[in-house]
């Protein structure tokens, strides 16, 4: 059976430095991807909703990887990538303060062996298994290309991200790079484990940024 090391293969785009921001170039990768708002007086931590959407992205994610171990002719393993949010909001400044107002899109790569057709028939498969979830009818399998952006290392709780996304910005207007984030662009945050277990002094989340170069 052939296994894909994508961890490896994907390193500078999932265990960058903590201590050094730098710029990177995202390729086009493969994602499945699932939209979703934090409701009202909520937070991801108690939104029903996010945990509806994270149970069926995973399922999907899991069930993949075995239809992929499983089949009859070219079987291959991988691991399940980590699990990545896209956040924004459509009113307003972002605030790491102020969680109900924030739209996003929960994300894991996976590799290009997963075709539509995998995906259609991972769907029927978690559908039989779950029954027919509202939030199946939302996941999507896509493609995604980030470009250009800067990237560091959080670690500890989330609450203090704006320290390191500070610190993003310093280095974006040293080396002459224009933050999209504020102009339509998404915060990307990569869970390096398990979000909803880990103690908040010991997360470890990438922070990635997409940028325009507007000077030398």
């Amino acid at each position: 059976m052939e296994t894909l090391d994508l961890k490896q293969e994907l390193q500078f785009l999932y265990q960058p430095s903590a201590k050094k921001i730098e710029a990177v170039e995202v390729p086009e990768m493969q994602f499945l991807r699932i939209d979703g708002a934090i409701e009202a007086g909520l937070a991801p931590g108690s939104s029903p909703l996010f945990e509806a959407n994270l149970q069926a992205l995973y399922g999907a994610a899991y069930t993949l990887k075995f239809m992929a171990r499983k089949r009859p002719a070219d079987p291959v393993d991988y691991p399940v990538m980590a699990l990545e949010g896209l956040w924004w909001v459509e009113d307003g400044c972002f605030d790491i303060a102020v969680k109900d107002n924030w739209h996003y899109t929960l994300m894991i790569m996976v590799p290009d062996l997963v075709t539509p057709a995998m995906f259609a028939e991972a769907l029927a498969q978690l559908r039989k298994k779950k029954g027919d979830q509202p939030a199946f009818a939302r996941l999507c399998l896509e493609r995604f290309h980030e470009g250009l952006c800067v990237q560091v290392m959080h670690l500890g709780p989330y609450a203090e991200e704006p320290a390191t996304v500070e610190r993003m910005r310093q280095f974006m207007q040293a080396e002459g790079y224009q933050d999209l984030v504020e102009r339509g662009g998404r915060h990307h945050e990569i869970y390096l484990g398990d979000p909803r277990r880990a103690a908040p002094e010991k997360r470890k989340t990438v922070l990635r940024h997409p940028v325009k170069k507007v000077r030398p």
